[in-house]
């Protein structure tokens, strides 16, 4: 059973995975977001694979959007490590703003460009 919004969502989603897709050079960098945690993964949709990811399981207790933020700038710091300086950004269909937002400046904060 899936609620309007839910529903709502996904057609966003699929509108934009439409254009946004990830390469070797450019890989995808996808959010999802829960109502208490929040996580990201750079994704290679050529081969399928995930190539670094990050989530706010196990961070401390803090606000949601500073838990993003930190959660952006880890992820940032694992795909440099995996060689990855620039990535597409996915929302999957959430609205720009918020922990999304938060999370997109922490990974750029960390170093990656989009």
């Amino acid at each position: 059973m899936t609620t309007k919004k839910v529903e709502r969502r996904i057609k966003i989603k699929y509108r934009i995975r439409k254009s946004v897709n990830g390469t070797a050079e450019r890989p995808r960098l996808s959010v999802f977001r829960s109502n208490k945690q929040i996580y990201a993964q750079v994704i290679n949709d050529l081969t399928g694979n995930t190539l670094a990811s990050a989530s706010s399981l196990g961070m401390e207790k803090m606000p949601k959007k500073e838990q993003a933020e930190k959660v952006g700038e880890l992820v940032a710091a694992r795909a440099q490590a995996a060689g990855i300086t620039s990535v597409v950004f996915d929302r999957n269909g959430y609205l720009y703003h918020g922990r999304v937002k938060e999370l997109a400046e922490g990974a750029r904060k960390g170093g990656l460009n989009f």
